[in-house]
């Protein structure tokens, strides 16, 4: 057989392709799932559409199967008394069933080239947390159910700027004492 070079080349350029799209999926596609999380020290047992009985302990956070649309929970002490069975909706692809009503914050973090990074955060809401004043405006959430992030409680922002050519903005959530130990240890005013 001839030695086809176009054919070589068009070998290694699949490869390649393969390759990348290997590349992406196994280390920098970012998952999407739901959690239940519990930042007290209590433990809680739950009933998620009413399926198979789940336990979380205090500080744990469990990731969970959920329908979009419609969903149920149904949530227990430690004791197995019930506290409450409530309804949500479900609209996007990941999420966080808050089971304790804790306080969470929804921060958004700014990326991009050129970005004064203080200035920004004074042009954005305050929000207070225990009488103090909180610069950025991350959004207090105590509700059952939140699908309004991009980042999970068990997750880290992005390191690395994907476009720095523009800026723009990644949300996560946090809970509360996490939240505070961020906002001290990224912004230093």
């Amino acid at each position: 057989m001839k030695n086809n070079a176009s054919l070589k080349g068009l070998l290694i350029a699949i490869a390649a392709v393969i390759f990348a799209f290997g590349v992406y999926f196994l280390f920098l596609a970012k998952k999407n799932y739901y959690v239940v999380d519990n930042p007290t020290p209590n433990t809680f047992y739950y009933k998620i559409n009413n399926g198979s009985e789940g336990t979380i302990a205090g500080g744990q956070t469990v990731h969970v199967d959920l329908d979009k649309g419609k969903n149920s929970i149904k949530v227990f002490d430690q004791n197995k008394k019930m506290l409450f069975d409530s309804a949500f909706e479900v609209t996007k692809i990941r999420g966080l069933i808050n089971i304790a009503h804790e306080d969470y914050y929804i921060n958004e973090q700014y990326y991009g080239y050129n970005l004064k990074k203080d200035s920004l955060l004074l042009a954005l809401d305050k929000t207070i947390i225990d009488g103090k004043p909180y610069f950025g405006g991350a959004k207090h959430f105590n509700k059952l159910f939140t699908d309004d992030f991009y980042y999970n409680v068990d997750e880290d922002y992005d390191k690395v700027i994907k476009n720095v050519q523009r800026v723009e903005s990644r949300s996560k959530i946090f809970r509360k004492q996490d939240y505070l130990n961020y906002y001290k240890e990224y912004y230093k005013f």
